[in-house]
């Protein structure tokens, strides 16, 4: 891990004000700005993994993470990805217990680490971290809970689909235009998240393409034609 000493101010961080630190006041973001370190890692880095020890949490300032299991055979099974803004390994700092996944950078990025004993000391002194902290658990679970019914109940067309549109969202950028915004994930990741092969993803996505609903370009997608997507996934009718 490259921990060099780089400035990054938590008042002025606009990933902060956009997802849990929302709710914090500006002398909480002050004293967590204290208490942080900063670690710059390169795509392919282990942020940690299944079955070590938790010694604190990581925020994403930049840059992001897929958090996964790996199940029979040695197959990877892609969790969640973790996006700017958003904590990793907050459950097994909370619940005292070795991860129960890794966590991977899939490109160059930048993290924000809190050790245990501070962040427990934020959580004791301050309720508005505490307040912060349930709400960002609770979005945690319900992301689950959908994963676990889309993965149950829909095939895996429908699952592609509601990816896809799911993972555009997270890649958009305020700066850049709707058009320009492109997914880049390898297909195999796109298949440990959907929870298919590559060759499947490979075959629906040049399905797509020939109909225009997505343009490839590379590994990277573009969407095309969003109404259509939304109704493979199912959300519209």
């Amino acid at each position: 891990m490259d921990k060099q000493s780089i400035d990054l101010n938590c008042l002025d961080c606009l990933e902060a004000y956009h997802s849990f630190f929302s709710n914090l006041t500006h002398e909480n973001l002050h004293i967590l700005q204290l208490q942080k370190n900063i670690q710059q890692e390169k795509k392919g880095a282990i942020i940690f993994l299944e079955g070590s020890k938790s010694q604190g949490v990581f925020c994403v300032k930049s840059g992001r993470i897929k958090i996964f299991k790996h199940g029979s055979y040695g197959r990877e099974h892609i969790t969640r990805l973790a996006f700017p803004g958003e904590f990793i390994g907050l459950k097994a700092l909370l619940s005292g217990t070795p991860y129960s996944v890794s966590a991977q950078t899939l490109e160059d990025s930048v993290l924000c680490f809190i050790r245990k004993k501070e962040f427990f000391q934020l959580t004791l002194r301050y309720p508005e971290f505490t307040s912060a902290l349930i709400a960002c658990l609770s979005k945690q679970l319900a992301d689950v809970e959908d994963k676990m019914i889309l993965m149950a109940h829909k095939p895996v067309r429908e699952r592609l689909a509601t990816t896809v549109l799911y993972l555009y969202q997270k890649f958009l950028v305020p700066s850049i235009p709707p058009e320009n915004i492109y997914i880049n994930l390898t297909r195999q990741d796109l298949a440990n998240i959907v929870g298919t092969v590559p060759e499947t993803i490979c075959r629906i996505l040049t399905e797509w393409k020939e109909k225009k609903i997505v343009f490839i370009k590379g590994r990277k997608i573009f969407i095309q034609d969003t109404d259509i997507l939304k109704k493979i996934a199912g959300s519209l009718p």
